[in-house]
């Protein structure tokens, strides 16, 4: 937390943070449940703020261009980028140029985010998306129905960026995934979307799958497949993506069914980052449970060996989910 606001409930919030449970159509507070006033009102949590200020770390120095304003990141530039999405007279190209130039720096600068945030760029891309009104709030649907219609544009990569930020909060990931376009969409992005487009959309349908319900829907319009296809080609995302769809029976048939599974999860066992590693080993332990025939495929990969070494590992979850694999591996 770095800057902590009251609301009317009494409780603190990151401003950041609460900022986006508001943009998203809720007007009560998370905790209590209490409605909040309209407009919402945020008090800076002053002395909260001067404690978590003697226990942060000192500022860099700014540099010369975000002391006068002139960076690509400074507020100037924000407001002349969103200025262009609520603009009438801006051609489409400018409107994708700025989502772009938006999505890449928010990536970029956790500060940035933050601004993005409070600056209500979250209305203006909305706006930017879908020119129809369109009724009600991330909990009415309007705003998801806006960013889905996107997922078919120019901006579908910002689309699917989008999807995932309103996914962040628990809610909305119910929200989004029983709107009848958002997870086929995102799957028919998978698949025929470019690199960026199909990273984009990975992400999103991760997002969205910590959501039970939403592993089926995901399973349903066909993501497997496609997932296992991009994993060969070196997506990392996509394991992390299959490791959730596991978790559910339907997943689970649906990779056993795919020639070559075993050895692609394998080889993200080896040679991936932690969390390939991780995500591969839950996908692994996950459908050796509910297949013998692929228990042995694993056995056979030389699978309980790598697990008895990554027990020693000081990573928790690796260490975890390799205990949890070995066991299985070990069963009769």
């Amino acid at each position: 937390m770095s800057d902590p606001v009251i609301l009317s409930s009494g409780h603190t919030f990151d401003r950041s943070s609460i900022q986006r449970w508001i943009d998203s159509g809720h007007r009560t507070c998370p905790i209590t449940k209490l409605p909040l006033p309209d407009p919402p009102s945020l008090i800076p949590n002053h002395a909260l703020r001067s404690l978590i200020s003697n226990y942060t770390p000192t500022q860099l120095i700014p540099t010369r261009s975000d002391s006068d304003g002139s960076g690509s990141d400074s507020p100037s530039q924000l407001g002349c980028l969103i200025s262009k999405l609520n603009s009438r007279g801006s051609m489409v190209e400018e409107k994708v140029e700025s989502l772009v130039r938006l999505t890449g720096l928010s990536k970029a600068n956790p500060g940035f985010r933050a601004r993005l945030t409070e600056s209500g760029a979250v209305s203006a891309v909305l706006r930017c998306v879908d020119s129809d009104n369109d009724p009600g709030g991330v909990g009415g649907g309007g705003a998801v129905a806006r960013v889905v219609s996107a997922l078919g544009s120019t901006a579908a990569a910002v689309a699917a960026t989008v999807l995932t930020s309103l996914a962040v909060v628990e809610v909305n990931k119910a929200t989004i995934g029983a709107h009848p376009g958002a997870v086929r969409c995102l799957v028919h992005l998978l698949h025929t979307g470019r690199g960026r487009e199909r990273k984009e959309a990975a992400t999103a349908l991760f997002t969205l799958s910590s959501f039970p319900e939403n592993r089926r829907r995901t399973v349903d319009c066909g993501a497997v497949p496609i997932l296992i296809r991009m994993a060969k080609s070196g997506l990392e995302r996509a394991i992390e993506v299959l490791g959730l769809l596991a978790k559910c029976k339907e997943g689970r048939e649906e990779i056993v069914k795919c020639d070559g599974v075993v050895e692609i999860l394998v080889h993200y066992v080896k040679n991936g980052s932690l969390r390939g590693i991780q995500y591969g080993l839950m996908t692994l332990n996950l459908i050796c449970c509910s297949s013998d025939r692929v228990k042995r495929q694993v056995k056979n990969q030389g699978v309980l060996e790598i697990c008895f070494g990554l027990i020693q590992d000081d990573n928790e979850k690796i260490h975890r989910v390799a205990s949890n694999l070995a066991k299985v591996l070990q069963e009769n």
